[in-house]
């Protein structure tokens, strides 16, 4: 009952004016972000992160998940008009999606997306609103040794279950914990890692810098040099009637939309896992179960379901861990983390007693923006699709300009501009060299809170690191720093144990021969 008051509370002040115009405004914007090949959730909220700075943070964040859920809806756009994934959350859309629109039905797949994300969306944010607070006041038991396990859980989490390279996710996260610790000392205030006493890193890293540098410069210089090969562009026309009849038949897979629901919503709480892998987990297992396996691939609505549900479901999820732990569970979310510190809130459970306005007004305001996606994308779908017919000409300028702003606009330093653009040379060299970039701007986010906890639990273990597998004292005292640091170790050693194993079938394969 009391959590009910409380969404009721959330409701009253997302229902401003400001507020309001913030998640249309959000939603309106992620959408056409989605929709565009190359940018996504992440960018989007990254390059438009400085807008927030306008508004109060309530309004801020509100804008940010408004263009996170406009994002998840707008990636199946070009998905299944162009054959290209507005996203890789949007990857396993295509399988079914453009075989679709090959067959003259575009309109009932991107209806059918709509109408997914919708669903997904919806069970997501029940389940949040449930498990927010339960899970903030278990967080109340954690202490420094606790805080710090978590954040060596959320690195490990990326190097064990992120898949790629586990060696060159470990040096992305170490890059970015070097970043952190450019500019003044937390205890001592020396400076440190300012390069020949340059004015310009007294301040410190600034997260958005990097994250604008890395995802909106990079990927523009990037895709530059690729130039996304596009399929034949298919037109779209949705009406009245092909709405209604699509939800017809999609009646009939209420298990492929609680399979995508269920599994987005969990497997996007994990750090590092997010929505991409959540929607081809939720492709694989609705086609394991479903009566018409082999329609898969060939251009079947189940098979747009699944990822569809799946992605939405998993970008609510992702955010939950972001609020009552501080960890987030997305590279998005990773970036509305950094949000979070720069409006000088503090992201845990003290957040949910401290700042209640702030925590219930952002769930109300998931309720509604899910609601605005579903209605835009039902209605202004040809809209959407003509953005896609941008040159790539007008849109790589305009986005360099918006980033530029963006580097500036944080700590108002021509510096910090420069920074975002050699940031943005380096996201390109990353890109090509196959390093993973959310790693890197996940350990600048949380770098400065896992030096405090560090430092914390060994001053207060008199330097023993016991301490982190739960003695203190010769004491068995810190159950839940033991059991996450054990996790980690274990995430850690996935793939040492993985590569041995492959070592010795590749033996005895070869022996065999």
């Amino acid at each position: 009952m009391e959590v009910f008051g409380n969404l009721l509370y959330g409701f009253s002040i997302a229902i401003t004016p400001l507020n309001l115009a913030m998640a249309i405004l959000g939603v309106v914007l992620g959408t056409a972000i989605g929709a565009m090949p190359g940018l996504g959730s992440v960018n989007g909220v990254a390059i438009l992160l400085p807008i927030t700075f306008a508004v109060p943070p309530t309004a801020g964040i509100i804008f940010l998940s408004a263009i996170y859920y406009g994002a998840m809806y707008g990636g199946a756009i070009s998905s299944i008009t162009l054959n290209i994934p507005g996203a890789s959350t949007a990857v396993a859309t295509t399988f079914d999606g453009y075989p679709m629109a090959k067959k003259g039905r575009a309109a009932q797949a991107l209806v059918g997306a709509a109408v997914s994300s919708f669903i997904g969306g919806t069970v997501s944010i029940i389940l949040f609103t449930l498990f927010a607070p339960p899970l903030a006041e278990f967080a109340l038991r954690f202490g420094p040794a606790e805080t710090f396990t978590l954040m060596l859980l959320a690195y490990a989490t990326f190097a064990g279950l992120g898949g790629g390279n586990p060696l060159k996710t470990i040096i992305a996260t170490l890059i970015g914990l070097i970043l952190s610790t450019v500019g003044l000392d937390i205890i001592s205030g020396r400076p440190r890692m300012i390069f020949g006493d340059i004015a310009g890193f007294y301040h410190g890293v600034n997260f958005l810098v990097l994250a604008i540098g890395l995802y909106g410069i990079g990927e523009i210089l990037f895709s530059a040099e690729e130039r996304l090969v596009a399929g034949d562009r298919v037109a779209v026309k949705v009406r009245l009637r092909d709405i209604l009849s699509t939800i017809k038949e999609m009646v009939k897979y209420k298990r492929a939309f609680t399979i995508g629901s269920l599994l987005g919503f969990f497997v996007g709480m994990l750090p590092a896992a997010g929505a991409t892998p959540a929607s081809f987990m939720s492709y694989s297992v609705v086609k394991r179960f479903s009566k018409h396996p082999e329609a898969f691939g060939t251009g079947t609505i189940e098979g747009v379901i699944a990822p569809e549900t799946a992605n939405n479901a998993a970008s609510t999820g992702a955010m939950l861990p972001m609020l009552t732990l501080g960890i987030p569970g997305s590279p998005t979310t990773a970036v509305m983390l950094g949000a979070l510190v720069v409006w000088g809130l503090l992201p845990g459970p003290m957040l949910f007693i401290e700042h209640r306005e702030f925590v219930w007004g952002l769930i109300a305001s998931l309720y509604i923006a899910n609601v605005l996606a579903v209605l835009i994308n039902l209605f202004a779908i040809p809209l959407f699709t003509m953005i896609l017919w941008l040159p790539f000409t007008i849109l790589a300028p305009l986005i360099i300009v918006v980033c530029a702003v963006g580097g500036y606009a944080p700590t108002f330093s021509v510096f910090d501009m420069w920074l975002a653009f050699i940031f943005g040379l380096a996201g390109y060299v990353f890109r090509k060299l196959d390093y993973p970039l959310a790693p890197m701007v996940l350990a600048l986010v949380l770098g400065n809170g896992t030096e405090v906890s560090l430092r914390q639990s060994l001053i207060m273990s008199h330097g023993s690191i016991s301490i982190f597998f739960g003695f203190e004292g010769g004491v068995f005292s810190h159950p839940i720093a033991a059991a996450l640091m054990w996790t980690s170790v274990a995430l850690y050693a996935i793939p040492v144990v993985g590569a041995i194993i492959r070592h010795f079938r590749r033996r005895v394969a070869l022996a065999k021969t």
